[in-house]
Order: structure tokens, then C-alpha cells, then sequence
């Protein structure tokens, strides 16, 4: 077996996984909402879109837009300062 330097040692390749886009959770009918807003009594959304630990889960994971993650952000905050959501999980 042939020895390579660091760098140029081949890669592997990982097996071709077909990823599917993330839908974002805030669009209504794949429409976005004019004006963009996330209420911040809708507890079963908001609780979906926090991690176990209380954290806000990025959009990476959470499938959504950089406008809906700020909507979401937002009201977030507003939930825990009105004591609706916890500011700390577990």
C-alpha cells in the first residue's frame, strides 16, 4: 500500500445520501406570511424550535429562513420574559 503525505491522502467518500430540504415550519401553505410574524403564545411552535436544554435550535437544523429564524428568535424572548417558556431546560 502506497504511502501518502498528510495532504495528499486521498478522501473517503461517504455513501450518496440524497438530502432533502428542510421545510421551513413558519411558512403557512409554503407561502410566507406578510408581515412576518411568529406569536409568541403559540407555545407547541416555539417549544419545537428550542433544544432540551431551553437554547434556540439554529436554522441549520431547524429548517428555517434567515427573516422566519429572526421571527422566531423574537418571540422566544418575548415568551420567556412573560414566563410562558423557560429560559433554561432540564
Amino acid at each position: 500500500m502506497p504511502k501518502f503525505p498528510p495532504s495528499a491522502r486521498p478522501k473517503r467518500r461517504s455513501k450518496n445520501k440524497i438530502r432533502t430540504k428542510k421545510k421551513d415550519p413558519i411558512l403557512v401553505g409554503g407561502v410566507r406570511p406578510r408581515p412576518m410574524y411568529v406569536d409568541y403564545k403559540d407555545l407547541e411552535l416555539l417549544s419545537k424550535l428550542t433544544n432540551r436544554h431551553g437554547r434556540i435550535v439554529g436554522r441549520r437544523k431547524s429548517g428555517c429562513t434567515a427573516i422566519s429564524q429572526h421571527a422566531v428568535s423574537l418571540a422566544i424572548k418575548r415568551a420567556r420574559f412573560m414566563a410562558l417558556l423557560p429560559y433554561v431546560g432540564d
